[in-house]
């Protein structure tokens, strides 16, 4: 088996050739993809914690603390005051943040096209649903299935 034709580096090749375009397609618009993603999620999620952002993201919350300074210095968040504990920071978008998400669904809207350039309607939902279902496997999967399996592959 070739390496494209093997699913696990086929699925890498994908997703880092997709995160390094939308890089520089970030970059154009003097963001990054990480705030990219953190101003969708807090679109989508609209007072999340710095804790759950982090979680979401799938990374440290300093990490997420750090995005949010530059995002809350550029006027594209606020940090509120959680009502039930005060050790725990809200996140929101500010009305200027509208625009700046405009400009992210274009740009991942052009993503998209480019990624699925001369891919048919039919097969593309195929794949869409496909993933979706390697998803759900995955989140489904015990630990312990998890655990046994990378022993049997060492």
């Amino acid at each position: 088996m070739s390496q494209d034709d093997d699913l696990f580096f086929l699925l890498h090749d994908v997703a880092r050739l997709g995160r390094l375009a939308a890089d520089k397609r970030a970059r154009v618009d003097g963001m990054t993809r990480a705030q990219w993603a953190m101003l969708v999620r807090l679109a989508r999620n609209p007072g999340l914690s710095q804790k759950e952002l982090a979680d979401l993201l799938e990374v440290e919350p300093i990490s997420v603390a750090r995005l949010a300074d530059r995002l809350e210095q550029n006027g594209l968040i606020e940090r509120r005051a959680d009502k039930t504990d005060r050790r725990i920071w809200r996140l929101h978008l500010t009305d200027a943040a509208a625009p700046a998400l405009h400009r992210i669904a274009a740009q991942r809207e052009e993503l998209a096209a480019v990624i699925s350039t001369g891919i048919p309607e039919s097969l593309r939902a195929a794949v869409l649903q496909g993933l979706k279902q390697m998803k759900a496997n995955l989140l489904k999967q015990p630990e312990t299935d998890i655990t046994n399996d990378q022993q049997e592959i060492a």
